[in-house]
């Protein structure tokens, strides 16, 4: 098995779709009806819903599906009083018009039952149980579900509450090498949106679940941690680097993988899926699929896909913004400069292709999102190195 710094870069670990498997199959020996459970997450910075994982029995799961709470007035209400909802018969209570709703009829499921997840007072999203058997869900088996329901949900809690509080830590590193580097917070939210878009595209081609875009959405803006460690002088550079500065700064990606793990070991968080996730992102993503990359020349498969996918948004968003030495090139240039290195084999060509597909979102992502001046952040670099 490949490993970076004892760290397995493919290790085979749990993952809550497979826990969420478990609880499902334990739920049908007492119900033997549920045919799907699933969870959205609900984000609060966007108001969106997003499907995140699912353990379907009958019919196809619905993927990379978003939908604003806002425009849902009985899931609001389930949000805000923390309800449930029976639907007894769905061909009766449920109207076309949304993909959601389409799909939900073509399944041909009968009776749903949903419940909001809460860890504390803080609203999570939904757990959707659906059933092939109308009117199948009585007081007797939506006692039944809310204990199991509660079981998913502090499954799901305990997690995204470890992954928030290995975010925090590693943020508070990220947030002081902010500070010392070009690469500004406005760059780290672009990479996980521009991550994002290419985990989407290609999670077909890859067999992506959302949970493993989700993750790759979270730790992308991680990718360069380890340019905490890296000189000011060297860092902040307004010209290019001489062999031996450039061997200096590569060294960042030791130094992150190095801070990934004191923060993996303080939280005991080295078994979980999404940890692996991020290892990969920190230690592969400037590898080439040609084995020209650094630090540790990788070629091809030997490469985790996450990694790709970041070395792709890290090139892109490097290529449209304004730099010390260099202009920002506009989207079109940019992306035919990443056409160009998929030919001489050193990008992955599908994430290339995802990118360019979304090309309409990613002009609004760069506009949206565009750094400051370079003056005013020479300026307030030179005010952090001095104060």
């Amino acid at each position: 098995m490949l490993k970076f710094n004892g760290i397995p870069l493919f290790g085979s670990v749990d993952s809550l779709t497979g826990r969420l498997e478990q609880l499902h199959d334990r739920i049908l020996e007492s119900t033997p009806g549920i045919a799907r459970i699933a969870c959205a997450l609900y984000d609060p910075d966007t108001d969106l819903l997003k499907t995140f994982i699912n353990s379907t029995h009958r019919g196809h799961a619905i993927v990379s599906y978003e939908y604003p709470l806002a425009e849902s007035k009985s899931l609001l209400q389930m949000a805000q009083q923390g309800s449930c909802r029976v639907i007894d018969d769905i061909t009766q209570e449920i109207l076309p018009g949304t993909a959601h709703s389409n799909w939900l009829i073509e399944q041909g499921y009968s009776a749903s039952f949903t419940l909001p997840m809460f860890s504390g007072k803080q609203f999570l999203g939904f757990i959707f149980v659906d059933s092939n058997q109308a009117g199948i869900f009585t007081d007797a088996v939506q006692r039944d579900l809310i204990l199991f329901c509660n079981m998913i949900t502090m499954t799901i809690a305990t997690e995204m509450s470890a992954v928030h509080a290995l975010l925090a830590t590693a943020q508070a590193a990220r947030e002081f090498a902010d500070l010392r580097d070009f690469e500004t917070g406005k760059h780290l939210t672009r990479m996980a949106q521009f991550s994002r878009l290419i985990a989407k595209g290609v999670a077909e081609h890859y067999g992506f679940s959302d949970e493993k875009v989700e993750h790759i959405y979270l730790f992308a803006s991680l990718h360069d941690i380890g340019k905490i460690g890296i000189p000011d002088r060297i860092l902040l550079k307004p010209g290019r680097l001489d062999p031996k500065e450039r061997a200096i700064m590569q060294g960042h990606v030791n130094k992150g993988v190095q801070i990934i793990e004191k923060v993996l070991e303080d939280y005991q968080l080295g078994h979980l899926a999404d940890a692996r996730v991020m290892v990969n992102i920190v230690a592969c993503h400037h590898e080439f699929l040609d084995g020209s990359g650094y630090p540790n020349g990788l070629k091809a498969d030997q490469i985790p896909v996450e990694a790709r996918i970041v070395t792709v948004a890290d090139i892109f968003d490097a290529l449209t913004s304004q730099r010390p030495y260099k202009k920002p090139w506009d989207v079109s240039r940019a992306v035919a400069e990443l056409e160009r290195m998929v030919t001489a084999g050193k990008l992955d060509p599908h994430c290339v292709a995802a990118l360019k597909f979304h090309q309409e979102e990613v002009e609004r992502i760069v506009i949206e999102f565009r750094d400051e001046d370079m003056a005013t952040f020479q300026a307030r670099a030179v005010s952090a190195i001095e104060g």
